[in-house]
């Protein structure tokens, strides 16, 4: 079952060493920055569409076995509501969160971005 967690939950789950995922576009990854420490892994493109093999592949090697903890990431918390039921529901990942706000929740807490390059 997908997990909704804090932006002061992801504070404390980031320092305990736990994987973020901001699974956004790149387009919206430069427009705000990332939560420090995050991995960069698009989930849907700026039209929606995804390669769900492509992102397994890529997700499976920041997330190694099905008990790994992981907190997911977008702007608004839909896509990773999405994205995350389908990990934990469908794919079996005992320990999937996901930030309930996205980024948006976590720059309403005036918490820190770090800038990603274009």
């Amino acid at each position: 079952m997908l997990k909704d967690i804090t932006p002061k939950e992801l504070e404390e789950l980031k320092n305990q060493g736990v994987v973020l995922i901001d699974i956004r576009t790149p387009m919206e990854w430069q427009q705000t920055g990332v939560v420090p420490g995050s991995k960069l892994l698009t989930f849907f493109d700026m039209y929606g569409n995804y390669d769900i093999d492509a992102f397994m592949n890529e997700f499976q090697k920041l997330v190694p076995t099905k008990d790994t903890p992981f907190v997911l990431i977008c702007r608004t918390g839909s896509r990773t509501s999405t994205v995350g039921n389908f990990l934990a529901n469908q794919m079996g990942y005992t320990k999937a969160m996901h930030l309930a706000g996205g980024i948006y929740a976590w720059a309403s807490e005036g918490k820190n971005f770090e800038p990603v390059a274009g």
